[in-house]
């Protein structure tokens, strides 16, 4: 699509600014203790779980009206199955006429939990798998974390109403196995895949692994580009993380739009009312449910998110990719947001 048309769709999708997926941080309980966690989340987490009357409270002040029919409610952590009541939040939101999905490890993801789930009226599933079974052990700390998320994706991959995709976090440890993580997730069935690389923050800030190359980030590009060539029943992408200059039209279906706060909000543990939920959310928090009318927040703040222009300094102050970049994802923007903290194009 030529760059002029898609930032006129863009700027009339932001100015409509539709809610289409709602984040709800429900947990920050995790079983796993994964190298690259941003949240830092912990199996004693300090943070209670959100009461579900409390986030029930939030989500009931959408309209109906106002529901558009590809709404989502995603749940996710921490690891949301940790939760006792998971069922029970489920059906209450399939309830209210909305669909829901969740981002999972997929540790306790069996056959049986699942159909449990799709009758709750689960329509969505992430589950993240980190390369073979020694990369992705090493990645999320735990010695049986690959054979028990593969179970789960081949599990979730069986289900043909259900909404599935495996997410992959790049990295020097499992560049080079990217192409047997393709076989093996097209032997299971897998039909989206979606690659990403990490952020410096959290646990993944100071570890030298977590960070590619320009080298070798420019490898990860051409082989998702080269695996979309060859088509099949598996589709890879590059995930929305960033404006990638002459790859955009080769590694994604569509042209990079960080769609934060313009069609996706979040509710985090505490109740603060953000867009994704990796974004810093001590900087671009935009109000509480316990304070706030979540509907009245969505439409009347997020200006941050919708007029970029402030994006334009450090590193992007005279980029001439920025009209179609707009300072990359928000999730790049942390702390006193001199700048991006990485920047997606390709050196």
């Amino acid at each position: 699509m030529q760059s002029w048309l898609f930032r006129l769709l863009r700027a009339g999708e932001t100015r409509y600014h539709e809610l289409n997926y709602l984040f709800w941080e429900c947990t920050t309980r995790c079983n796993l203790h994964c190298r690259h966690c941003g949240s830092d989340c912990s199996m004693n987490s300090r943070e209670k779980d959100m009461p579900l009357e409390h986030f029930l409270a939030a989500l009931d002040t959408i309209p109906p009206k106002e529901i558009p029919q590809e709404f989502i409610v995603v749940l996710t952590g921490g690891e949301p199955l940790l939760r006792p009541d998971i069922l029970e939040c489920g059906r209450a939101i399939r309830q209210r006429g909305m669909a829901w999905g969740m981002v999972s490890n997929g540790f306790f993801y069996d056959q049986a939990l699942q159909q449990q789930l799709l009758d709750a009226g689960m329509r969505a599933l992430t589950i993240s798998l980190d390369g073979l079974e020694d990369n992705h052990n090493w990645m999320r700390g735990h010695k049986d974390s690959y054979a028990r998320a593969l179970n789960a994706i081949r599990t979730a991959a069986s289900a043909p109403r259900l909404a599935f995709d495996v997410v992959t976090c790049v990295t020097k440890r499992n560049l080079h196995q990217l192409p047997d993580i393709h076989r093996t997730l097209k032997e299971a069935g897998v039909r989206q895949w979606r690659l990403f690389t990490v952020i410096p923050i959290g646990r993944a800030a100071e570890d030298p692994d977590m960070k590619l190359t320009p080298a070798e980030y420019t490898s990860l590009l051409e082989f998702i580009r080269e695996k979309r060539k060859e088509g099949g029943s598996l589709v890879t992408a590059f995930s929305c993380e960033g404006y990638v200059g002459p790859y955009e039209q080769l590694v994604r279906d569509a042209p990079f739009f960080c769609h934060a706060g313009i069609n996706i909000a979040s509710v985090l543990i505490d109740g603060r009312i953000c867009a994704c939920p990796d974004i810093d959310r001590d900087v671009f928090s935009q109000g509480n449910i316990y304070q706030d009318n979540l509907w009245e927040v969505w439409n009347t703040r997020f200006q941050v998110f919708r007029d970029r222009r402030w994006a334009r300094k450090g590193a992007c102050a005279s980029c001439q990719h920025f009209r179609d970049c707009l300072g990359g994802g928000m999730h790049n923007w942390h702390g006193a947001c001199d700048g991006p903290l990485v920047c997606s194009l390709p050196q």
